[in-house]
């Protein structure tokens, strides 16, 4: 197996948790169903209200103190009923709690209707975007980096969100800079050798084994990653002017190792072609001197200033 994929595929997260409770369907009714008999209910207490007031006041005995109290029963009962409805937005749930026990979630949309005895808790299922702070950690080889990422993510089992944790939003914001700092650790920002990951290298493989990790530490809280990017990455300021030079070094190096391997090549195809055309003779003296003038030529940084020789090779 490559080390680069064994690298992105290790997970070292943390041990979370298992989860007590787990999200279901609280039972629910068409808001609509339960308004219209609920207004009914409220028309028919008004109606015998105004009946018994009536009927008292035409001495018609208890028959009216009756249909009052009756009215007023009624109206009670339909306000009371109608306290359990919901208005539940696309994108947004309602955790539904009876007496403290978790009942179920209203995740249908418009109007429902549970018993009004419950409690219920409002929550976003909508996508959301989390961006770090730009945090100032050491890499892997200990040098003082900068770096910031952002993460998206999605509500999606609501018990958990609401039970697991005490806040999930803040859960997420905390595990999410938890898990940058322990990527910006492990890894360096530039690395010295070949087959090892690196922060400014090898960002998509570091961004998916971040992904990986905020999966696994935000998971108590019903949370699920759907993206991870780093939006800031850099070296600390007090040596960014010196990681600088050596980056810079390290490219002029690169670039003259390819210009040197060209030369040689362009100076071997040029002495073989002068042999196989055979319109001058050259000793090894000759052939050393030629080369040597020919890769000054090719490898120079300025522009050679030629030497107009009058006499033989020898002078």
């Amino acid at each position: 197996m490559d080390v680069r994929q064994t690298e992105t595929t290790a997970v070292d997260a943390p041990d979370m948790p298992k989860p007590q409770v787990r999200e279901k369907t609280a039972h629910s009714v068409p808001g609509a169903l339960a308004l219209a008999v609920g207004l009914v209910g409220f028309l028919l207490g008004v109606a015998s209200l105004v009946a018994g007031g009536v009927l008292a006041s035409h001495g018609s005995g208890p028959l009216g103190a009756v249909l009052i109290v009756l009215g007023v029963l009624v109206v009670i009962a339909s306000i009371f009923a109608m306290c359990g409805l919901n208005m539940v937005a696309p994108g947004e749930a309602r955790v539904v709690q009876l007496f403290g026990r978790y009942t179920g979630t209203i995740r249908v949309d418009g109007l429902r209707w549970v018993n009004p005895l419950t409690t219920r808790h409002k929550i976003s299922t909508r996508v959301r975007n989390h961006e770090t702070a730009v945090l100032k950690v050491n890499d892997a080889y200990g040098n003082p980096i900068e770096l910031a990422a952002v993460v998206v993510w999605q509500v999606e089992d609501t018990a958990q969100a609401t039970f697991e944790v005490d806040d999930y939003v803040e859960f997420v914001s905390t595990q999410t800079e938890a898990a940058v700092r322990h990527i910006a650790i492990e890894y360096p920002y530039d690395a010295h050798e070949e087959d090892r990951l690196s922060l400014r290298g090898n960002a998509e493989e570091i961004t998916e084994k971040l992904a990986v990790e905020l999966t696994a530490r935000v998971q108590a809280a019903g949370v699920t990653i759907i993206e991870s990017r780093f939006t800031h990455l850099a070296y600390a300021p007090e040596i960014a002017s010196a990681m600088l030079q050596r980056q810079q070094a390290g490219a002029v190096i690169a670039a003259r190792q390819k210009i040197v391997e060209g030369a040689c090549g362009m100076v071997e195809d040029a002495i073989s072609r002068i042999e196989a055309q055979d319109f001058v003779e050259l000793d090894e003296e000759r052939k050393a001197a030629m080369v040597s003038n020919l890769l000054v030529v090719l490898c120079g940084d300025r522009a050679p200033q030629p030497v107009v020789n009058s006499g033989t090779l020898h002078q």
